[in-house]
């Protein structure tokens, strides 16, 4: 047997089950005579649970302790973090927290501000816009100045030709 690192008491050692002991399963404690009662009980219920469940419904899983009796909403259970404000009924508004309505209420007017954008009715649209008309501008006049360059240089070399 191995011994552990400390002594437990001054009168003996620690004991620890060898691999064959717990293959076995037995262990080298003697149980009471309260635990091997219950036990027997727990094995005679065990066989009559099973026989009513085999008769009654098959397919159902056996569940463990008192989930097949009690059935609870866990509050504490993890929600989603993050929700989109249109999958969110209105109805259910009133269960929200106040940061999960401030955060709905923050995603909704991001979107309206978005399509407001799109549709180019917002003051930074109009804003953006009117530099995306400049740029075009100078774009255009650029590359006319180009063509105009280029129309010169090939000038001048058909005069130089000649």
């Amino acid at each position: 047997m191995g011994r552990g690192k400390f002594k437990g008491k001054p009168t003996g050692r620690r004991q620890f089950s060898t691999p064959e002991d717990i293959s076995v399963g037995g262990s080298s404690r003697p149980r009471t005579f309260r635990q091997k009662k219950e036990e027997e009980e727990e094995e005679e219920e065990e066989i009559e649970e099973e026989s009513e469940e085999e008769s009654d419904e098959d397919n159902q899983q056996k569940m463990k302790g008192t989930q097949g009796i009690i059935e609870i909403e866990n509050p504490n259970m993890a929600k989603p973090k993050n929700v989109k404000a249109k999958d969110i009924d209105l109805d259910k508004s009133s269960e929200l927290t106040r940061r999960e309505r401030e955060e709905l209420e923050k995603q909704k007017a991001h979107e309206r501000y978005m399509k407001l954008q799109e549709q180019g009715k917002t003051e930074q649209a109009r804003k953006d816009l009117e530099r995306l008309k400049l740029i075009r501008e100078q774009r255009a006049e650029a590359a006319k100045k180009r063509e105009e360059e280029k129309a010169a240089k090939e000038q001048k070399k058909a005069e130089a030709r000649k």
